[in-house]
């Protein structure tokens, strides 16, 4: 035996020594991992401000400007709120008065500025788009992790138009959603012609069952086809009264309605009524131009009328939060008032706003959080933070976590594992 073996071998001992001394510590590194709060939420309720809604004339207001004079600054006053030295743009007067049941994060941010198609992305799947995967969208995750308790009930809405960012990805077809654009008579395609007679509708599906089921048999190793079929077979369920009735507003009292407003108004207002069926993630969509004819995204004269999609958010979102509180439904319910990006506090040369992806604000509202709390600090015209930055994975990681859903888990694209965030982590102190 030459010193060169008996070294090796010493090593070989040593290293098994202190890999047994190891294992008999009492799970020392499991111990040392933080653990993951998880909330009690059952529902989400997305408001969705396609456009870019600007930080400083909303929920992050700074020193005035004067876009006459190109000064930087909000182009509105602040007032004060139910929460102590927090303040917000005076057109949220009625959110700034149950402002104690908001969470307001003003430090999100991501890397996306001039594109509004890849932000939307980011801010709907909480990653950068790839050339090799298709991520599911933060409501398909909900459907897939907490839907199909009954199949009767879609388990995500979206009211407003079709768009793939809000699709399921590799999850598939399943755990996409059902959407529309009227909430008086619901989604067009589950609704029979009134120039059909049910007998005439009731003879059509028994001949596209047959189809599909002979369709179905020569293709059986077709997932894309099975999960067509699925979907199908789910749509006839959905197009009975039990899910139909909810578009009924008009069972609402007229005080009430007159409460939420117009076209957005009736939308939140049918959310509340889908949380109430069981549906577990809506998308109210309020990007289609009602008010101010450009929507959130207000460059040039566009920002003149800002102040009206404002005043809407502000009744809509107010009432809907007292309504569900009401209902003793706002602690189950997660309310996220998101956009892709915000805007920086210089003005264009037609007096409107650019694009500002490096700090904006995020607020939510309900779910059992810790409310009455503002999450991290920008600087004196909301450009840079200054404390709590928020990337766009924590944020997805708080959302998931408030609706019990633990972030660090891993889907599966096929084989492939995929985090279901990417890499992000709970702002753990919302849930203390």
């Amino acid at each position: 035996m030459n010193d060169q073996t008996l070294s090796r071998r010493s090593v070989l001992a040593a290293t098994a020594g202190l890999a047994t001394g190891l294992s008999l510590l009492p799970h020392q590194s499991l111990a040392a991992k933080p653990k993951i709060p998880l909330g009690k939420a059952e529902h989400c309720i997305h408001i969705w401000l396609g456009g870019g809604a600007g930080q400083i004339d909303t929920w992050d207001p700074k020193r005035l400007g004067n876009p006459k004079k190109r000064t930087p600054g909000s182009y509105y006053p602040a007032i004060s709120t139910a929460v102590k030295n927090v303040k917000v743009c005076k057109h949220l007067s009625r959110c700034a008065n149950i402002l104690d049941r908001f969470t307001l994060f003003r430090t999100v941010n991501h890397n996306v500025i001039d594109e509004h198609a890849a932000a939307t992305n980011r801010m709907h799947t909480g990653r950068p788009t790839s050339g090799t995967i298709q991520y599911p969208s933060l409501g398909s995750i909900v459907a897939h992790e907490k839907g199909d308790r009954d199949a009767s009930i879609p388990p995500y809405v979206v009211i407003g138009y079709p768009n793939l960012t809000r699709g399921p990805g590799f999850l598939g077809a399943k755990h996409g959603y059902l959407y529309l654009t009227n909430t008086v008579t619901g989604p067009a395609a589950l609704a029979r012609s009134k120039k059909i007679s049910q007998d005439r509708q009731n003879r059509r599906d028994r001949l596209l069952q047959k189809l599909r089921r002979d369709f179905v048999e020569k293709n059986k190793r077709d997932k894309v086809i099975a999960e067509y079929d699925q979907t199908a077979q789910r749509a006839y369920k959905l197009a009975g009264p039990k899910f139909m009735n909810v578009f009924q507003l008009d069972k609402e009292p007229q005080s009430l309605r007159q409460s939420y407003g117009e076209e957005f108004g009736r939308r939140c207002l049918l959310a509340r009524r889908l949380v109430q069926r069981g549906v577990k993630f809506i998308e109210v969509s309020n990007n289609l131009n009602f008010k101010n004819g450009t929507g959130w995204d207000v460059h040039n004269q566009g920002i003149e009328n800002q102040h009206l999609l404002i005043d809407e958010l502000d009744r809509a979102v107010s009432t809907l939060i007292l309504d569900l509180e009401k209902h003793k439904l706002l602690d189950k319910t997660l309310i996220v008032i998101s956009t892709e990006f915000g805007r920086p506090a210089g003005f264009d040369g037609g007096g409107g706003r650019g694009h500002h992806s490096k700090a904006f604000s995020v607020a939510m509202a309900g779910g059992g959080l810790k409310t009455g709390t503002v999450v991290g600090q920008t600087d004196a015209l909301g450009m840079k933070i200054l404390s709590e930055s928020v990337p766009v994975p924590n944020l997805f990681a708080t959302i998931l976590a408030t609706l019990g859903l633990n972030p660090s888990k891993e889907l599966h694209d096929g084989d492939r594992p995929v985090p279901i965030t990417d890499m992000g982590k709970p702002v753990v102190r919302l849930f203390t």
